[in-house]
């Protein structure tokens, strides 16, 4: 049976609370995503960018699991959830109507570690990444640089709320029909060689998005010895680190095979890029 993997922290499930909340509102932002906003003080007070709640669908059905969703927005006590329809889970989730009860618990995970003074924050987010990335945005000391990536316009968002933050935002289309055509780390990769110097801010690279991405992005930042945390979207059953479905493996020169299991439900989602062993994630 895997160990529990990252020793250096601890789970984060204990701090989480089961909460009965109310749908304040619903509504689609595009074809294919909605957002999806909730009556939840307790979780709203106690969630940290880069957490996620554990969500109960309503009625019958064999969708018994609960389902992950990163925490968008965060305010007074209200949270925000963005999320694509892909399956029936989440159109039974599109069903859902104003002043409809919803169970969820959260907030879970490891969160992200704001940057401090003197460092520049550099986000690369692949589609639903930037609604993952937003708390972090807002939390940050300054305004950073954001690189938003899809395969098409329809999968970009949250770029004018970034932008109304300050953020100054990078986006790339793979089909060419908004910003640049390619993939997210092309302009990365200009933008950290253009800022190479003595007077630039020590750059910090975080990123969420699709796993070749962030394995992507974690060979740029080794290659310039820049700190990076990466958010790995894993499938769960649990969500509180019981189950053990979502483990990954990460380095650790002190175990006796130079390697050992982490569940990115709670030693994660957010992991160092560095110790993330990307060729076991596939």
């Amino acid at each position: 049976m895997p160990a529990s993997g990252d020793r250096t922290r601890p789970s984060t499930a204990a701090g989480s609370v089961q909460e009965q909340t109310r749908v304040l509102a619903h509504a689609a932002i595009s074809a294919d995503y909605f957002r999806l906003d909730l009556d939840a003080p307790q979780i709203a007070a106690r969630v940290r960018p880069g957490q996620f709640v554990h969500v109960r669908l309503p009625g019958p059905g064999p969708q018994i699991l609960r389902r992950p969703f990163s925490v968008y927005q965060a305010a007074g006590d209200r949270i925000t959830l963005l999320y694509k329809v892909v399956g029936e889970g989440t159109q039974r989730l599109r069903e859902l109507r104003p002043g409809t009860a919803l169970d969820l618990i959260g907030p879970l995970g490891h969160p992200f570690t704001p940057t401090s003074a003197g460092e520049h924050p550099i986000l690369v987010a692949g589609g639903y990444g930037m609604a993952a990335l937003y708390l972090l945005a807002r939390s940050c000391t300054a305004p950073g640089t954001a690189f938003a990536g899809g395969r098409r316009e329809r999968d970009l968002l949250c770029v004018a709320e970034f932008q109304e933050l300050g953020w100054t935002v990078v986006v790339t289309t793979e089909d060419g029909s908004q910003g640049e055509c390619g993939i997210v780390t092309g302009p990365l990769v200009r933008f950290l060689d253009e800022q190479a110097g003595p007077a630039a801010k020590r750059p910090r690279l975080y990123a969420c998005g699709p796993n070749p991405m962030l394995a992507a992005v974690a060979r740029i930042a080794a290659e310039r010895r820049i700190a990076c945390q990466i958010s790995v979207d894993m499938p769960m059953c649990c969500g509180v680190g019981a189950c053990l479905t979502c483990v990954i493996k990460l380095a650790d020169p002190g175990a006796p095979d130079g390697w050992v299991w982490a569940r990115t439900c709670t030693e994660g989602p957010v992991f160092d890029a560095a110790r993330v062993l990307w060729a076991a994630l596939g």
